[in-house]
């Protein structure tokens, strides 16, 4: 039998962040098989562990990573990364390990606070493009979002670091909160355009802001808390110029979901990679 385990990603308390499947060993386990086992835990992401390509890193600190959502596999997902890290943090204890993705190559380093582990993962090199206005046109009438509801100083754009994401501003805190949608026509333009979420944001200060992202290619109606996001948001912030190259910032999930987290993103002068860190804890069972 396959030993799953269940960790929350992005947070200290079980109770919150975003909770995924972590499977250290799936080295007997096929494409349909992690997918049946994402589909049965639920979880918005699912990460499965095998042996990594000859030369990663250090034997027992690098590894294969595959993400399976409940209805497909995903190509690189941050909070299931976290998540796995804490996981295996727990088990060899605090250091550098170093996970190859469908991305691309994804470094992580766990540390130990007051005995909370933290992980911090740094994405693949990201960037970002146009939105073409019917596309643009097209997600704000899925969300029900007029036009005039967005923040007019964060420019719709699709930004990348590992998978796509489309990053829509909210003008106000009350247009991020009210988030009913269409289920079925958002998911088939994101079909259309390979988006993995919607990152949805409103910017409460120069470096805190609070995110949201639907999920309805991945068979749920939000993330609680992600680190592809988060990254690839990282990664716009900066193309745009909307941050300095060198910045600290705090991103806010799950409130409106009854699940807080808080997503740490780090951009460096000189350094293409977004780094997102946070907590992670075992949720019991």
């Amino acid at each position: 039998m396959t030993n799953v385990l269940r960790y929350t990603a992005f947070s200290s308390d079980p109770a919150g962040g975003n909770p995924a499947g972590v499977v250290l060993d799936a080295s007997g386990l096929d494409h349909d098989a992690m997918l049946a086992i994402a589909a049965e835990l639920g979880y918005s992401e699912s990460a499965f562990l095998s042996a990594p390509p000859e030369g990663l890193g250090e034997a027992g600190r690098a590894f294969t990573i595959r993400y399976f959502s409940p209805k497909a596999e995903v190509p690189f997902c941050g909070h299931a990364t976290v998540a796995t890290a804490v996981a295996l943090g727990e088990r060899v204890g605090p250091g550098e390990l170093v996970f190859a993705t469908r991305a691309g190559t994804v470094p992580v380093t766990v540390t130990e606070d007051g005995g909370t582990l933290r992980a911090t993962l740094s994405s693949v090199e990201p960037h970002t493009e146009d939105i073409a206005p019917d596309d643009l046109a097209e997600a704000l009438a899925a969300l029900d979002w007029p036009a005039a509801d967005l923040d007019p100083a964060l420019t719709p754009r699709v930004a990348y670091a590992g998978a796509r994401h489309l990053v829509l501003a909210a003008a106000t805190r009350e247009r991020l909160a009210d988030l009913a949608y269409d289920f079925e026509r958002l998911a088939a333009l994101m079909r259309r355009l390979d988006l993995v979420t919607v990152q949805l944001v409103w910017r409460a200060s120069d470096t805190v802001f609070h995110v949201r992202n639907p999920f309805p290619v991945g068979g749920v109606v939000e993330d609680p808390a992600t680190g592809a996001a988060a990254a690839a948001f990282g990664a716009y912030l900066r193309e745009l110029a909307l941050v300095p190259e060198e910045s600290v910032l705090t991103l806010h999930q799950g409130e409106d979901l009854g699940r807080p987290g808080v997503l740490t993103v780090t951009l460096r002068k000189g350094d293409p990679r977004v780094h997102v860190g946070g907590a992670g804890a075992r949720i019991p069972v």
